[in-house]
């Protein structure tokens, strides 16, 4: 069948063969490709890299590889994983200390508490000991100012005095993000020129 005038053929899907299971050489060079446009943990780097490995693994399955023959190359292939990724943390492409900081930082200053931080440090493999030390050094209140001035609520609400049916509304969401009641209080009894003094003041250092 031809193709209409002025509309482009379609692409025809072609699956990508499996080839030989990723070596050490070949993870390499995909965690550092991937290091070179995500920050990450060893953990986080390892993930990435095991699942290329079950990428692979599919693909075998796909093409009618036999899974006991699958199985073992793909277990030492993991293995691999794990080995390139703690060898780019030994000599610092990998700083899972530099990471959490900077993670830490990006998402106290966007309005998050203490309790979602460690929630998303921990689920990308920071350890709870690197964790709890930098959310100490966390100023949770500037956290909870963050948080009302992305949502226009409290001090940073168009209205003022804030209503009280507002004012429920954001300590409910306040509480779902991991704020506790007496620092969500604290934050939404703010005056507005008091709050945003505050804010501007921890963003600076």
């Amino acid at each position: 069948m031809e193709t209409p005038p002025g509309k482009k053929p379609a692409r025809i899907r072609r699956d990508i063969p499996a080839g030989p299971p990723p070596d050490a050489h070949r993870l390499r060079e995909a965690a550092l490709a991937h290091l070179a446009r995500f920050g990450t943990t060893e953990a986080g780097l390892c993930r990435v890299l095991q699942r290329r490995v079950d990428r692979w693994a599919r693909r075998a399955e796909n093409e009618g590889q036999l899974a006991e023959t699958i199985a073992p190359l793909a277990a030492c292939a993991k293995q691999a994983a794990a080995e390139v990724a703690h060898a780019l943390a030994q000599v610092g492409a990998v700083d899972d200390e530099a990471f959490a900081a900077a993670r830490t930082r990006r998402l106290a200053q966007a309005g998050r508490s203490r309790r979602a931080i460690a929630a998303h440090l921990a689920a990308k493999g920071v350890d709870a000991t690197t964790a709890g030390t930098l959310l100490e050094e966390t100023d949770e209140l500037a956290a909870a100012l963050g948080h009302l001035r992305r949502r226009r609520a409290g001090p940073f609400a168009q209205t003022q005095p804030v209503p009280p049916e507002a004012r429920l509304k954001a300590m409910g969401a306040m509480a779902r993000g991991g704020f506790s009641r007496d620092l969500a209080e604290r934050a939404l009894d703010m005056e507005p020129d008091a709050a945003t003094d505050y804010l501007l003041a921890s963003r600076r250092g």
